[in-house]
């Protein structure tokens, strides 16, 4: 039986549906889609699993969040167990495999159960005693939409889309160099060789109009496209439900642009009723067999019937003991919030908002404020700050905790952002049949943990920013990301003094803090609220980001007080005015991925990729601490 183990926070990102990856016993499997994540039954308590975020429900257009189910054994001591032997399905891809020995091509079902052996009779293997295990090709073929399928073998060696050779027996050979021109299929059959180079590769199919294809799909077969037909293997899918037509690109099955998940967070805000309930009767409440007990009675109720204290205790039973100490009041209170529509803590006071920053806005409005509740402690620090910080930044809070929610929507491949406006069709790759009403959901895990927020003088801010100065600086990085939003198929925007501002400080913060507070920088995270104009968004949160204790223990918080802020700021903006690879690093106009930096490199500015929201893009040193030529041109050059 070929099974793994695998985290439950990583079947939402990298390894959800859709997604390649290795077991240890050698084995390339495919995650399933979410059609049988949650295999229905007796002993079935899927509410168990429901994670409460209201705004990215509504946001993701889907009526519940769960997170992956874990596997539980049967114990025979403890009768009546519920969520017991679920497990993520996976399926063996790719499916064509060759013979370590022989070197002989076949597939194989994908819904194989063992590690497939070698069947043919020429192997000099099969006169040993044991036969080997077959091992699955490097490659695969995908698309831009989200489709993946085998290597075509049996067309790309006959050079034609519908071979007619009878009976094909193929082999994959090698000449021992490590590239793909040393790699080589042959139909022994008709004898037809063909090498791999070029598999990879893009070209433009029309240069007067730029459009741009693939060697395989343009070279297959010559005077013939061979596009993509829509496979899906993680869904069961050989064929797509429709033609894709997409061209069609070869790549190594463990290469970075096969999958990119697509993960939407949201830092969660109560309901404005929230406010007010004692926390520990939303836990009781929440607690796995009152979940269950108020799920059964939600299942009896009538259409406009409400769930009340009495018949919660009534189901409950044996477990009834958890709500003792509260009064009905408070229960029915606090199962309003639950059970009831989510209404936000803070209504939206600015039409200038829209698209993603909308999202962003209603964190925005709450966080910058004080808030006690159960699952966010916003506060504001004890004590002044110095003069001059307070010019540059009009307001610190002290995030005590916070609860992030992170969901798998959907998945690209090939490049990580896509221009395409098709998020539903993203969605949909993640399942085979179509929900029916009320039964949407996606996987998704939360973070527990506490920040740092800040918010920059809109004052000094917009007239820092509207400097001629300012303004030209961004344009090799703004000419760049042009470039490179066009040749890589990436959503236009625009690149604002603003926004590598917010976003170079977030990162040298985060350098600082972990030589302050000994905080690795892979278990801090930034959170950027940016948008344009005066009554804009112009404020960062920093927060821990790993699934453990590290980080939720006040450490962090700490360090928001205005004797340890300031320091921290200080030392970040001194650090910032020189690097170790200046003058080149200062001087530079692109560099770092998509060369979409300025003054910015490994030695000064940039972050794991898991800490940061761009991608390592947009940062420059200068427009924070100032340049070589121009020490007055950064938003903190006057910060001492």
């Amino acid at each position: 039986m070929i099974r793994g183990k695998v985290r439950r926070s990583q079947l939402v990102a990298p390894f959800g549906p859709g997604a390649m990856q290795v077991l240890a016993d050698g084995t390339s499997v495919i995650t399933a889609g979410l059609d049988h994540w949650f295999v229905p039954g007796e002993r079935l308590d899927q509410e168990e699993f429901r994670i409460h975020e209201w705004r990215l429900e509504s946001h993701l257009g889907v009526d519940a969040l769960y997170t992956p189910p874990d596997y539980r054994d049967n114990f025979k001591a403890s009768p009546g167990q519920y969520n017991t032997k679920l497990q993520v399905p996976v399926l063996r891809f790719p499916a064509w495999s060759f013979c370590p020995r022989c070197r002989a091509l076949t597939p194989q079902p994908l819904h194989i159960a063992d590690r497939p052996r070698c069947a043919n009779p020429d192997c000099s293997g099969q006169k040993a005693s044991w036969t080997p295990f077959l091992a699955q090709v490097p490659f695969v073929a995908l698309c831009e939409r989200g489709h993946l399928q085998d290597f075509p073998w049996v067309e790309w060696v006959h050079k034609s889309a519908s071979p007619k050779c009878r009976s094909p027996k193929l082999k994959l050979r090698t000449s021992g160099g490590g590239t793909l021109a040393s790699q080589r299929v042959v139909c022994e059959t008709c004898h037809k060789d063909r090498g791999l180079e070029g598999i990879t590769s893009v070209e433009r199919s029309n240069r007067e109009q730029e459009q741009e294809t693939t060697y395989l799909t343009a070279h297959l077969e010559d005077g013939t496209e061979f596009s993509c037909r829509g496979a899906m293997p993680w869904l069961g899918l050989e064929t797509g439900r429709g033609t894709c037509g997409e061209p069609l690109r070869g790549s190594l099955r463990g290469a970075s642009n096969v999958y990119y998940a697509l993960v939407k967070s949201s830092i969660f805000i109560p309901e404005a009723s929230s406010v007010g309930v004692d926390p520990s009767v939303l836990e009781a409440l929440e607690e796995q067999t009152i979940a269950r007990a108020r799920a059964n009675v939600r299942d009896v109720l009538e259409d406009g019937d409400k769930l009340t204290a009495s018949s919660l205790r009534r189901a409950a039973k044996k477990n009834a003991f958890r709500l003792e100490g509260f009064t009905d009041t408070q229960i029915e209170s606090a199962l309003a919030i639950l059970e009831g529509p989510a209404e936000p803590l803070h209504q939206l006071t600015t039409e200038s908002v829209d698209g993603p920053a909308l999202f962003r806005h209603q964190e925005y409005t709450s966080i910058r404020d004080t808030i006690d509740s159960a699952e966010l402690v916003v506060r504001e620090p004890e004590g002044a700050r110095a003069r001059d910080v307070e010019e540059l930044i009009s307001r610190v809070r002290l995030v005590e905790k916070l609860r992030e929610t992170r969901v798998l929507w959907g998945f690209n491949r090939i490049f990580a952002e896509s221009s395409r406006q098709d998020t539903a069709a993203r969605t949909a790759l993640l399942r085979r049949q179509t929900p029916d009403a009320g039964e949407s959901w996606l996987p998704a895990y939360t973070v527990l943990g506490e920040g740092i927020y800040l918010e920059l003088s809109p004052e000094a801010l917009t007239k820092w920013e509207a400097g001629s100065l300012v303004q030209k600086r961004l344009v090799p990085m703004t000419q760049q990301f042009r470039l490179v939003a066009h040749e890589r198929h990436l959503a236009p925007r625009e690149v604002t003094p603003r926004l590598v501002l917010l976003h170079t400080l977030a990162h040298l913060l985060i350098n600082q803090l972990t030589f302050e507070c000994g905080y690795s920088s892979a278990s801090l995270r930034e959170r950027l609220y940016d948008s344009p104009g005066t009554d804009g968004m112009n404020g960062l949160l920093i927060y821990t980001a790993a699934g453990d204790s590290e980080g939720t223990l006040g450490g962090l918080v700490r360090m928001g007080q205005p004797e340890r802020f300031e320091e921290v700021l200080r030392n970040a903006i001194s650090n910032a005015r020189w690097c170790s690879s200046d003058p080149v690093c200062m001087d530079s106009h692109g560099q770092g991925p998509d060369s979409c930096n300025l003054a910015a490199c490994h030695s000064c500015a940039l972050l794991p990729e898991t800490a940061c929201e761009e991608f390592n893009r947009f940062l420059d040193r200068g427009l924070v601490a100032g340049t070589l030529d121009d020490p007055g041109l950064g938003f903190f050059s006057s910060l001492k």
